[in-house]
């Protein structure tokens, strides 16, 4: 099985060779990991703003327990 359809080879190779000037075997060297923290993604999630805050609880509110609830 391969994989080699997963990524956009040409792209990348622009993006780490012209753009970020690195050698060829410094490129192949790397693993997808480092060449997505080196091209700026770190992979972290955008936090949580007010506005996304106040749509998760519309959409999904707090139930008040009743006497029976333990």
């Amino acid at each position: 099985m391969s994989n080699a359809g997963c990524f956009d080879w040409p792209a990348l190779m622009r993006a780490g060779l012209k753009g970020l000037g690195l050698a060829p075997d410094v490129f192949w060297a790397l693993s997808p990991a480092e060449l997505r923290l080196l091209l700026g993604d770190t992979g972290a999630q955008a936090p949580l703003l007010s506005k996304g805050l106040e749509a998760l609880m519309a959409a999904y509110p707090d139930k008040q327990k009743d006497r029976n609830d333990v």
